[in-house]
C-alpha cells in the first residue's frame, strides 16, 4: 500500500489520481519515565497521478517520524516516464526534495558529565538536499520494482563535527503477484527486501481481496513481528479505502537491561 515511498518510479503508473494518507504508532502502550519522547510515531500525505500526454507521472509525499529526542521529515517531488512494452509498463523514476532533521538536546539523559556531544540545549534544525531513483515494472498479473534513496549522503553534524552523521544509501526491492482464484476472490503475494548495504531485513505477506472490497492478509517481517491486515472500500466506486494493520513482537519482546510491565510490544 506504499509503493511511492519505495520508488519514485511507481508515479502515476496506475493511471488514476491517488490520495493516501498514513499513521503508524510503535509500541502502542508505552509511556517513557524519563519524559525523553515515549514511543516513536510515523505520519505520511502522499499523492500521485498520471500526465497522459507526457507518458508519465507525478507524484509527492510528506513524511513526519518522530523518535524520542529526534524528529526527522520529508518533502518529496517526483517524476517517472512510463514506457509502454506491449500491454505492461515499465517506468523510470527520480525524486528529489528536503530531509529534515530536528533534535531536542534537552531530552537527551548525557551518561557522562558534562558530555561533548550536547553542548547546547533547546531544540535544533539542519534541512538538507536529498534525491533518489528508482525502476517500476506493471503488468496485469504482477509488479516489480526497485527505488535508491538519499543517493546525495547529506550530513547533520548540528555545529559538532564528532557528532556528524550522513544519510546512508538505502535500497528497497518490492514484487508482488495478482492469482485471480474465482470472479469474486483474489489473492495477492508480496515481497519487500529493505537494505543499507550493510544489513538487510525482508517482509513477506498475502492479502486475499473479496469482491474488490473487502480484504484481510498476514505477512511477517524478518524474525521480528507479524502482521495482521484488514481493510474496506467505500462509495460506490469503491475509491476511497480505509485499513489498519497491527504488528505482533515474535522475538526479543522484552527489553534487554531493564523490564517491562508489558511483555508484548504491538505496533499498529
Amino acid at each position: 500500500f506504499n509503493n511511492l515511498y519505495i520508488t519514485p518510479a511507481y508515479a502515476g503508473v496506475e493511471g488514476v489520481t491517488q490520495f493516501t494518507a498514513f499513521h503508524r504508532s510503535q509500541w502502542l502502550g508505552y509511556e517513557s519515565s524519563f519524559g525523553d519522547g515515549g514511543a516513536p510515531t510515523t505520519q505520511m500525505l502522499s499523492f500521485t497521478a498520471p500526465i497522459y500526454k507526457l507518458k508519465s507521472g507525478f507524484g509527492a509525499y510528506v513524511t513526519n517520524d518522530r523518535l524520542g529526542p529526534q524528529n526527522n521529515s520529508e518533502l518529496q517531488a517526483m517524476y517517472a516516464y512510463h514506457l509502454g512494452i506491449k500491454d505492461n509498463k515499465l517506468s523510470i523514476g527520480v525524486k528529489l526534495g528536503m530531509y529534515a532533521q530536528t533534535i531536542d538536546f534537552d531530552r537527551y539523559r548525557p551518561t557522562q558529565d558534562p558530555d561533548p556531544l550536547l553542548k547546547q540545549s533547546g531544540k535544533d534544525s539542519q534541512i538538507k538536499p536529498d534525491l533518489g531513483l528508482g525502476i517500476f515494472y506493471r503488468s496485469e498479473k504482477y509488479y516489480a520494482g526497485f527505488g535508491i534513496n538519499h543517493i546525495i549522503k547529506s550530513e547533520f553534524d548540528f555545529g559538532i563535527d564528532s557528532a556528524r552523521n550522513a544519510l546512508e544509501n538505502h535500497m528497497n526491492i518490492t514484487a508482488g503477484y495478482y492469482y485471480e482464484v474465482n470472479f469474486d476472490l483474489k489473492l495477492t503475494p508480496t515481497i519487500l527486501v529493505k537494505t543499507d548495504f550493510k544489513e538487510y531485513s525482508f517482509d513477506i505477506g498475502l492479502i486475499a481481496t473479496l469482491k474488490d472490497k473487502m480484504w484481510a492478509g498476514l505477512s511477517f517481517r524478518q524474525a521480528e513481528a507479524a502482521n495482521v491486515l484488514l481493510g474496506y472500500s467505500f462509495l460506490k466506486d469503491k475509491s476511497l479505502k480505509l485499513g489498519y494493520a497491527i504488528d505482533v513482537v515474535v522475538k526479543d519482546q522484552q527489553a534487554k537491561g531493564e523490564p517491562l510491565k508489558r511483555k508484548r510490544e504491538v505496533r499498529q
